[in-house]
């Protein structure tokens, strides 16, 4: 037996490191247990937790931080508000009649909420999670957009064809567009220059200039085309047709579609990742959500939900799905890495699920 000391020196490093990852191991338990996870290893794109919520769940959008999810409870003229550490439901908000949408702005101080059927939009302060405003816009306000400066919101407004441009510093409608026939879903550039609107009425998308709040273009796409998401670099644009099963590949330099995907049976909300790399597509007659590898442009996966999926975000650090399901009200909330419980790891580099050293636990 090799006795020198450089032996032992090696073998007391191996020890050390087999003790840091038993210790990595068991805190994992630990914090599953804390969790109250208490499942085994999910696969990604699994869902890994289903939250009751309120009546008729639509638009659902997550702070900034990634600490709280908002979820429209459609059926119910509330907002449930989520904690995403725990999964559960903190509060809920009373907004306005039949609410379908919401954003948050881009600094998390307020909650936007389309409100159908009265036209108008709630403003929800987060930190207290009350109803601070109400704004009122065009007839039928459907899904809503925030701009990365966090200075203005775009509403469609499904029933008179037009967009309320909404002040956020003043809460007042500073200007009205008009553009398709039945504009339903809205979507904003990264860098904020351009809105772009699904007219389901006409299947097209218009193309908003938003220093101007002028249509610069019109796209057609498939038939009744309704959310629409734009990657986080603004290159493409992913569009959702529901009469069509296809979600239409928008190339933003020159509005015009480069690609259409198969997907499941009416989608309808779309979210795309923080790197860019998936989207995550709704489908509400087959309970399912798509999986897009933008990549390719091609569907990688298909998960399971709840019944009728309607809206979908994805946390900010690009770990979660949370999917609304109208028609059982719950949210579906997908593991978008490999995880175990509450737990993801990088196996890879044991960091964890981000980048850095201090991201082990997600």
């Amino acid at each position: 037996m090799n006795h020198h000391s450089g032996f032992h020196t090696h073998r007391t490093v191996r020890s050390r490191a087999r003790r840091l990852l038993s210790s990595v191991l068991a805190t994992s338990a630990m914090v599953l247990g804390i969790a109250g996870a208490g499942s085994a290893a999910a696969e990604a794109d699994t869902v890994i937790d289903t939250i009751p919520v309120g009546d008729g769940p639509a638009g659902v959008a997550i702070t900034p931080n990634g600490t709280r999810a908002y979820v429209v409870n459609d059926f119910d003229d509330t907002v449930s508000v989520i904690d995403t550490a725990t999964n559960a439901e903190i509060t809920t908000v009373p907004v306005g009649d039949r609410p379908f949408w919401v954003a948050i702005t881009p600094n998390g101080a307020g909650a936007y909420v389309t409100n159908a059927t009265d036209g108008t939009v709630s403003v929800i302060d987060t930190a207290t999670n009350t109803e601070v405003d109400t704004i009122t816009v065009g007839n039928g306000p459907r899904e809503v957009a925030i701009t990365p400066n966090g200075t203005t919101a775009y509403v469609p407004n499904i029933l008179d064809d037009t967009v309320s441009v909404i002040d956020i510093g003043t809460n007042n409608v500073v200007d009205t567009i008009t553009v398709g026939d039945e504009p339903t879903g809205v979507a904003i550039t990264p860098f904020g220059t351009r809105a772009y609107v699904t007219n389901a009425g006409d299947d097209t998308v218009s193309v908003i200039n938003t220093a101007t709040n002028m249509v610069v273009d019109t796209i057609t796409v498939g038939n009744r085309p309704f959310g629409v998401a734009i990657t986080p670099f603004g290159t493409r644009a992913y569009v959702a047709n529901g009469f069509d099963n296809s979600v239409s590949v928008i190339d933003t330099l020159t509005n015009m579609v480069v690609d259409s995907i198969t997907v499941g049976n009416i989608p309808f909300g779309v979210a795309v990742t923080p790197n860019g790399r998936r989207a995550y597509v709704t489908t509400r007659s087959d309970n399912s959500v798509s999986v897009i590898d933008t990549g390719t442009n091609t569907v990688i996966d298909t998960i399971g939900v709840g019944a009728a999926p309607t809206g979908v975000a994805v946390t900010p650090n690009g770990k979660r799905a949370y999917v609304t399901n109208r028609e059982d009200d719950t949210v579906s909330v997908i593991a978008i890495d490999k995880c175990l419980g509450s737990l993801c790891l990088d196996f890879g580099s044991l960091t964890g699920s981000g980048s850095g050293a201090a991201s082990t636990f997600s």
